[in-house]
């Protein structure tokens, strides 16, 4: 989901300091807000392993060029289910970074773009899940189709924001690669899911034996 080099330049890329300006302000209200869950260490140690996540979605995993980005497995829901939406906004901006800086530089005038795109589907995420997972449900009991829901709204957020950012920057001539990166994308809203599956099983089964500060209060428990 890269914003590509000049695909947005000169005066119009200042749009995007404002748009992550405004991300990285809710991310950090969200973090204040596990802090007074499970406080600061919890936070850290959250964030970091959202860090080390988000790298390697983005170095290790594949990455297919496809229209006027590229197709990465950002795994956004599995990072909220298991951390939490103020370590995973930590961890994917880190982890952003840390990937810009040492093995994509070319990458961080785009930054801010890449930071949106990648920030706001995560909270627009955090409010679904509000409004789709009943309070007295642990995210280890969630159904297939509650995670289709959140998977597909993160997702579809990031393509949401990379059509806007081409569009912004190219015009009418971006319409047709949006459109096939979109189509590419599908496959990953539909693999996403059973990621997310897979993973709250293995949490499932790990119930009482993971450590609390490793995870978010809500993959075990009720709000």
């Amino acid at each position: 989901m890269h914003i590509e080099p000049g695909l947005v330049d000169g005066a119009k890329i200042t749009l995007s300091y404002a748009t992550a300006a405004a991300a990285g302000a809710t991310g950090l209200w969200y973090a204040r807000h596990a802090i007074m869950q499970r406080g600061m260490p919890s936070l850290v140690t959250r964030s970091a392993l959202a860090a080390v996540l988000t790298f390697v979605f983005f170095e290790v995993l594949p990455t297919f060029p496809v229209g006027v980005s590229e197709v990465h497995f950002i795994l956004g829901s599995t990072l909220f289910l298991i951390l939490g939406a103020g370590p995973s906004a930590i961890g994917l901006v880190l982890g952003l970074l840390i990937q810009g800086m040492f093995f994509s530089p070319s990458d961080m005038p785009q930054f801010a773009m890449n930071m949106t795109t990648l920030l706001v589907p995560l909270f627009a995420l955090t409010m679904l899940a509000r409004r789709i997972i009943a309070p007295q449900t642990a995210y280890v009991d969630l159904k297939y189709s509650q995670v289709l829901a959140l998977s597909a709204c993160y997702q579809g957020g990031v393509v949401a924001w990379v059509a806007f950012w081409a569009i912004y920057g190219m015009g009418s001539e971006a319409i047709a690669p949006v459109g096939t990166f979109a189509l590419a994308y599908l496959g990953v809203i539909l693999l996403e899911p059973l990621v997310d599956l897979a993973v709250l099983a293995g949490a499932k089964a790990l119930r009482g034996k993971t450590p609390p500060p490793f995870v978010t209060s809500r993959l075990y428990a009720a709000a």
